[in-house]
């Protein structure tokens, strides 16, 4: 058996019973809900690569010895059992108070072996003995299987509830050695050999049944206790960078209803040294948003502390600032430029050279309204003269920038990309006198576009990764915002080319 998503639809089953070991602090900001939909997806890819790790199957050869009368112990071997194909025409997942009940129904299967019997009486003082090749259709086959879900330490714990296979009808063709007598002549004539040829079908039939049934079943429980040993290895981050990972630990009680699973991750962004931004943080709303009518698999909803703890982190380590010295309006960075604005700037550094050291002072605040994104960052922005080999600050200037844009999907990434709404400015220190902002107001409109705007746009491409299982990817993503909350609505396609027990 395989992992089917979940995160996202691996996940195909939970328990209805509540833990009450969670504690009110351990809260969820990304949650994933997965369709019926989703489930429908989930359960075809799991009968896929069921029938795809049961074929072929190999089962232990049979012997039996049966006594006939008029003829004596009779000695029946079927050898060489294999499972060659199964064809699945129909299956269904249904959740249950127990879990997640599959269901392949209406299944054909197809197998051969090898056939010989043996025997001798007191009417033929000599032994007979015949053997061939055999072929097994099976019809009406179904397989069940019920399986739970837990959380445990931060992952999924899977159990099966309940597993079996059952076979309506068997018919059995013979072929090789006097078979072709045999089956011309067994209904008319009915001779001894036909006799014993009766006894074998019927003898081997039933055996054949049962261990095609029992090995079916064993090769799924099988697979579910693998799929349970990689759930339990699941990875408890994804990195983003090499100073920020998305922490995809899993909080609270899988929540399950009649059409959908619903599934609660922390999803706070985490530094590379583990520090954590839950102080700077507060959950202002309930997840687990709909799609609000669109048919998908898969909804992911994120409140927008998800966005403010990568804010936090990326500002704990140091990488909101930078220092401006090429922009495309290079003479903007030479006191000339300077010089009807800040008359004592030119005066005292006459056609020297600048940089900016521009530096984020918090967190930006980001915020998620309906319809839009956006977000609050306070920059200061200090001015520094280049006089020779001399680095000499000589003012700084503090703003309010607002931001605010869409939201797009790369791959498996949430990106995006933002626009200059409105900026004001206040001058925090000097050296070259009091001048008015609104003097500067149209410079600096020119240094946001060009250099603070393109630099934040450069990161938000690249984006950060949503917690899909490797190997699925979301196909025809739609994204709705409504009061702080994001919620992104996709299907998913599956790389049938990676093996799901390695997309972990």
């Amino acid at each position: 058996m395989a992992p089917a998503l979940l995160l996202l639809v691996l996940v195909l089953s939970v328990s209805s019973a509540p833990d009450a070991s969670v504690a009110q602090s351990d809260i969820g900001y990304i949650s994933a809900v997965i369709s019926e939909s989703g489930l429908a997806f989930a359960k075809d890819l799991l009968v896929e690569r069921a029938i795809d790790s049961l074929i072929p199957l190999r089962l232990h050869d049979i012997e039996k010895s049966v006594h006939i009368p008029l003829i004596g112990w009779v000695h029946m071997r079927a050898a060489n059992i294999t499972l060659s194909s199964i064809d699945v025409s129909s299956s269904t997942v249904k959740p249950g108070e127990s879990g997640i009940v599959i269901v392949a129904s209406g299944a054909t299967a197809s197998l051969s072996f090898d056939w010989s019997y043996s025997y001798s009486s007191w009417l033929i003082p000599i032994e007979i003995s015949d053997k061939g090749r055999a072929f097994v259709q099976v019809e009406g086959m179904e397989v069940g299987l019920t399986m739970t879900m837990d959380r445990k330490n931060g992952t999924l714990e899977l159990a099966v509830a309940q597993c079996g296979c059952y076979m309506e009808n068997l018919v059995i063709t013979l072929d090789g050695g006097a078979s072709w007598f045999y089956q011309g002549y067994m209904n008319k004539h009915k001779p001894i050999f036909c006799h014993v040829l009766f006894q074998f079908v019927y003898a081997f039939a039933n055996h054949i049944q049962i261990a095609v049934e029992d090995a079916i079943t064993q090769k799924i429980v099988e697979g579910a206790q693998k799929l349970d040993s990689l759930l339990q290895t699941l990875p408890k981050k994804i990195d983003v960078d090499k100073v920020s990972a998305l922490n995809v630990t899993f909080v609270n009680d899988p929540i399950l209803t009649n059409s959908s699973l619903e599934l609660d991750i922390k999803g706070l962004f985490i530094s590379s040294d583990k520090t954590y931004a839950h102080n700077y943080l507060h959950k202002m709303s309930k997840l687990s948003y709909t799609c609000y009518g669109e048919q998908k698999m898969l909804s992911i909803s994120l409140d927008e502390a998800v966005l403010n703890s990568a804010s936090v982190i990326y500002f704990q380590a140091g990488l909101l600032h930078w220092m401006v010295d090429k922009i495309p309006q290079q003479s903007l960075l030479n006191t000339a430029s300077w010089k009807y604005l800040i008359p004592q700037l030119y005066k005292k550094y006459p056609n020297d050279d600048m940089v900016l050291n521009m530096s984020v002072t918090s967190p930006p605040d980001v915020w998620i309204i309906s319809q839009k994104l956006g977000a609050v960052a306070f920059l200061d922005m200090t001015v520094i003269v280049l006089d020779g080999d001399a680095r000499t600050p000589v003012a700084c200037i503090s703003m309010v920038v607002n931001v605010s844009g869409a939201v797009t999907i790369s791959g498996n990434n949430l990106a995006g990309q933002v626009g200059l709404d409105d900026f004001t400015l206040s001058l925090k220190w000097s050296d070259v006198g009091k001048f008015h902002m609104s003097l500067i107001q149209g410079v600096v409109r020119v240094f946001l576009n060009t250099v603070f705007l393109p630099y934040v746009n450069l990161q938000l491409r690249q984006g950060f990764p949503l917690p899909i299982i490797k190997g699925f990817t979301l196909q025809n993503a739609n994204i709705l915002t409504t009061s702080s909350v994001m919620v992104v609505c996709s299907d998913l396609v599956f790389n049938k080319s990676i093996s799901l027990f390695s997309s972990f």
